[in-house]
């Protein structure tokens, strides 16, 4: 019986989206990709094949992200993981960012999401089967300084896989949510990341975790193909997990805001349970 599996991967030209498609494509998977630029996807992995579909895709397009999840499942004859990979970083305090930056991460990192499980839902749901992955952060559980609007997305891609993952139980349709850490890519260059194009001189401890992360670049402690790897094992699993965090420094983060969150909890239990009626 043929484990090979047809994969739809938004973001795919660069990050982890490049090297889950390039380990897809290495174990032979068929993969749909697309990316905002279609010249970077096939400078990266190539032209078109018989098991690659190269497609230019701007996920807030709504009637666009139809078009092209239905035109990946004409050509394929079927989906069976969708990857909501696509994303971008956006650092500053909330007084920093204008409504249209912080509108616009949203757009992309939230709303695009939702578009392409939209329109999958409907293929899977018909073939009773599918698997989507939606990759959030690190930051959605345990956010950063300087990294409100980024992390307040994430959190958003998080809760919405808690609960899309009831709704389409009884469909045959799995979902996960993957959780990284800091992983060697281009994330967090200069180029990639969006920051307060004038900045407010009393928000010092911003300024210093910006500082902090974009030295980090190039030195991140996750190793993208091993992150692509264990996303593959995800779908290999019977009962796979909702949540997966990625990276030993993900995995830290999560532990100190449980173990932060049951201290808060505790402390402040008395206060919570006086609010109901008096019996």
């Amino acid at each position: 019986m043929s484990t090979t599996k047809t994969w739809f991967i938004t973001g795919a030209s660069q990050g982890l989206g490049l090297a889950l498609t390039q380990h897809l494509r290495h174990l032979g998977h068929r993969v749909a990709a697309t990316s905002r630029r279609l010249s970077s996807l096939t400078a990266a992995l190539g032209p078109a094949s018989a098991d690659f579909l190269p497609l230019q895709l701007d996920l807030t397009d709504d009637a666009a992200v139809r078009a092209t999840v239905t035109q990946a499942h004409a050509h394929f004859g079927r989906l069976d993981v969708v990857v909501n990979n696509a994303g971008y970083g956006i650092g500053g305090s909330i007084e920093e960012l204008s409504d249209a930056e912080t509108r616009q991460a949203f757009d992309v990192n939230v709303f695009g999401t939702f578009n392409v499980i939209r329109h999958a839902l409907p293929l899977l749901r018909a073939a009773g089967a599918g698997h989507i992955i939606n990759v959030s952060s690190i930051a959605a559980r345990a956010g950063a300084t300087g990294w409100a609007v980024y992390g307040a997305t994430k959190a958003a891609v998080s809760a919405l896989t808690e609960v899309l993952v009831q709704d389409v139980a009884g469909f045959g349709i799995r979902a996960t949510v993957v959780e990284p850490g800091g992983f060697r890519t281009n994330f967090l260059s200069a180029d990639s990341l969006v920051l307060p194009r004038q900045p407010i001189e009393a928000y010092a401890d911003v300024r210093a975790s910006h500082a902090r992360y974009l030295q980090l670049h190039g030195q991140q402690g996750g190793d993208p193909a091993k992150a692509a790897a264990a996303i593959v094992r995800l779908t290999q699993e019977p009962n796979p997990p909702l949540h997966l965090l990625l990276g030993q420094d993900a995995y830290n983060r999560a532990q100190t805001k449980l173990d932060a969150l049951q201290q808060e909890l505790t402390a402040w239990r008395g206060l919570t349970e006086s609010t109901g009626f008096a019996q």
